[in-house]
């Protein structure tokens, strides 16, 4: 039962951070925050309203969690992940000061007995996904009371680790009973919305784009520009920038690899099958799923539609005792074996065999790999990039990515590590170390880098040029617009376009007012919107959004049935209070951080650390 109580810890930690504690040496030289004070245990990475949150307490917390992340996943992090993690941490932290003022000054506490009361009863969600508390595939509540009331609970720490956590959930949950205490919501309100999602129309129309031409932008003046600049600063605040060139040495899997990989999972098979190996000491030697090899490949009980449809149906389809031929996923080669079946449930071990280059074609692509480290990595001469590329005949990217962002290709893949890395001090011409994932080798060269912040006019005039240019071409087109709808409501829309030779379009299938109509400009458009209120055969004015000017007639209108809305109301009702406390939360958290002034010195520190390791 210990065994099992420490398998159970991990799950705890991914939930409640590490009590803080000062760590008892000098974690760097100096720091370079201004003062040149030495970084030390008692270093305020962040003051919130003047409270610090101490830099030990802080990498403590991100370390526990980049170990918790590491265990649950069996691979290191890269860096983008960790940044991820930093950040997440950090917030956590300055929200549980937030929270505890906020506590404090509504007197909410939790007692003793809330506590039992609340572990009793009321297990949070992520032991009730434990697999050693299941029965069929659903929690049971039964193991878990004896589970609470054994001694290796207590022995093991599991009962001290599930207090921490409802510390801190109970006057959470207190105060967002507080916050979200007056939402409400009328049948009204419900009747409304239902009308938004099923009354549905059809329109004939004609549309003028806002796609400005040249004597628009030439229309546009310096001093509009201007204005417009200084009444949108919030579009122009935008996250730190860095545009990167890149190389890649792809981890290119042949059709060969591929065979190579099924031809070793049907020997393994066979093994298997002959009494060779057991299915157990086979998964812990060639499984990659680590997380399941360590249990000899179990899974655990699983009901039906867990796993991805190929293995799925595969494993539904062997009887206790049985193993699968390969069975081929996204993630390689399966060979499954269910050790029983109770219920809807069954238990299930699986080999994961990974369709990966052959040695041969895989030491190929690592000496490469390593040439291109050899001539490039951490380089501080921008040549050195384009000369190592040159040499390998590696095809030089260029793509740009956002501060707290992985760096993206454009086919979609991510680059792992190059942005933690731009953004992490790095100077325009340094070159980055060499990262790999499983797609393969990357390695960047930082060419411009543009920090977070008001971007100044300069950078943006084009993009305000454009704005304003729009505007004005649909200034000129209403006119136009205002002439086609007199015509169309007095001869009708069929014989004004003939007349004045526009192309009358017709939506494809009936729409409601929350569909996705890209002929009249989007979604939640003034053009949606007058479908639903115009009579049927009736031709609009010109409606004016920010995308073109419409004008329209509804073909055919049908409306809500009030019946079949009666009949779902209470399920209706249920999911929008659901919804609108979470909205009220989630605006209630925002205006605490708002609020407070917060002193984020992570970047300085950073800064501090590297001038220290240099």
């Amino acid at each position: 039962m210990l065994q099992t109580m420490r398998s159970w810890a991990k799950y705890i930690w991914i939930f409640v951070i590490a009590a803080p504690f000062i760590i008892g040496f000098l974690l760097y030289q100096t720091s370079g925050l201004g003062t040149a004070a030495t970084v030390t245990p008692s270093t305020a990475v962040a003051k919130v309203d003047g409270q610090e949150i101490l830099y030990s307490q802080y990498e403590q917390a991100v370390q526990n969690q980049i170990n918790s992340e590491q265990q649950q996943s069996s691979r290191s992090l890269t860096q983008d992940e960790q940044r991820q993690i930093e950040n997440s941490v950090f917030d956590q932290m300055v929200l549980q000061i937030l929270l505890d003022r906020e506590y404090k000054r509504r007197h909410i506490t939790v007692t003793a007995s809330e506590i039992r009361e609340y572990a009793k009863y009321a297990p949070p969600q992520w032991i009730q996904q434990l697999p050693d508390l299941q029965t069929d595939g659903k929690f049971d509540m039964a193991k878990y009371q004896r589970l609470l009331a054994s001694p290796s609970a207590r022995e093991g720490g599991f009962l001290v680790q599930l207090e921490q956590y409802y510390r801190q959930e109970i006057p959470k949950q207190k105060l967002y009973e507080q916050v979200t205490a007056g939402v409400y919501v009328s049948d009204a309100e419900l009747w409304r919305e239902y009308q938004d999602a099923h009354d549905s129309a059809t329109v004939t129309y004609v549309a003028w784009t806002n796609q400005p031409d040249s004597a628009d932008l030439k229309s546009v003046t310096t001093a509009e520009m201007q204005a417009y600049y200084d009444a949108h600063h919030a579009e122009f605040d935008q996250p730190g920038t860095a545009r990167l060139a890149l190389v890649t040495i792809p981890r290119l899997v042949t059709a060969a690899d591929s065979a190579a990989v099924l031809a070793h999972a049907r020997a393994l098979r066979d093994s298997i099958v002959s009494g060779t190996v057991s299915f157990a000491d086979a998964a812990k030697i060639e499984s990659v799923d680590t997380a399941s090899a360590n249990n000899g490949g179990l899974l655990g009980m699983s009901a039906k539609g867990r796993f991805v449809p190929a293995f799925d149906k595969a494993a539904w389809a062997l009887k206790p005792g049985e193993i699968s031929e390969p069975v081929l996923t996204s993630f390689g080669y399966h060979l499954i074996k269910v050790d029983s079946r109770k219920g809807d449930s069954i238990a299930v071990r699986h080999i994961l065999l990974p369709i990966q280059p052959t040695d041969s074609n895989q030491a190929r692509i690592d000496r490469e790999a390593d040439q291109l480290a050899n001539m490039a990595a951490n380089a501080e001469a921008p040549a050195k990039f384009d000369s190592a590329a040159a040499k390998l005949h590696l095809t030089i990217f260029k793509i740009t990515t956002n501060e707290n962002q992985p760096a993206v290709l454009g086919s979609g893949q991510q680059v792992p590590s190059v942005s933690a890395w731009a953004f992490g001090g790095a100077r325009p011409g340094d070159v980055s170390d060499l990262y790999s994932d499983d797609n393969g080798y990357y390695m960047a060269r930082l060419d411009t880098l543009m920090p977070s912040g008001l971007r100044p006019f300069a950078e943006v005039q084009d993009r305000i040029r454009y704005e304003i240019a729009a505007r004005h071409h649909l200034d000129r087109m209403m006119p136009a617009a205002t002439t086609f709808a007199h015509d169309a409501a007095a001869a009708g829309m069929d014989a004004a376009a003939k007349t004045t030779g526009l192309h009358l379009d017709k939506t494809a299938v009936m729409f409601t007012r929350t569909s996705f109509i890209p002929g009249l400009g989007g979604q939640y458009t003034r053009a949606i919107g007058a479908a639903f209120g115009l009579p049927v055969n009736a031709v609009s004015q010109p409606i004016r959004d920010e995308a073109q000017i419409t004008v329209e007639r509804v073909d055919r209108r049908v409306q809500a049935d009030s019946v079949a809305w009666v009949k779902q109301k209470d399920v209706q009702k249920a999911q929008r209070i659901q919804q609108l406390q979470q909205a009220r939360i989630q605006m209630f958290l925002q205006d605490l951080h708002d609020a407070a002034k917060i002193d984020d010195r992570r970047k300085q520190i950073d800064a501090a650390n590297r001038h220290a390791s240099s």
